[in-house]
């Protein structure tokens, strides 16, 4: 009679504790926060650069010297420049800019206006730049 009492007991004290540990774990992990606003008007810029084979090496610097450049514009927030790994000529340039404005100022720059020029003969097909926004 007395073990079943101190089972009992001790049942009984680590049950809620148990509970309260189960909620805590399955009860938050996982749970979906709200996502922070992003600030309304940023210009996310995916574009697409294709260089033929042996062209490669030169684009690859030039896009590198773009992505320095463009570091230093107003409204600049972000810039990657990725190399896709099964195809080593095609590169994705993803840029996020403060607003349509500033992107547009960063068109205009002189080193993007020098880019572009010097980018162009080395291309395989078009440069591809797709501006985006943020759905809410």
């Amino acid at each position: 009679m007395r073990i079943e009492s101190n089972v009992y007991f001790l049942w009984r004290s680590l049950l809620p504790i148990a509970f309260a540990l189960t909620l805590a774990v399955f009860g938050f992990v996982g749970q979906a926060r709200p996502q922070q606003s992003p600030p309304s008007g940023r210009i996310y810029v995916i574009s697409h650069v294709d260089l033929v084979g042996p062209n490669v090496p030169v684009g690859t610097k030039l896009l590198q010297q773009y992505a320095a450049d463009s570091r230093k514009d107003k409204g600049f927030e972000r810039i990657e420049v990725l190399d896709q790994i099964s195809r080593p000529n095609h590169f994705s340039v993803v840029e996020l800019w403060d607003s349509q404005a500033d992107f547009d100022a960063h068109l205009a720059a002189e080193h993007t206006v020098q880019f572009r020029h010097q980018i162009d003969p080395l291309l395989g097909s078009p440069y591809d730049e797709r501006p985006h926004k943020i759905v809410e």
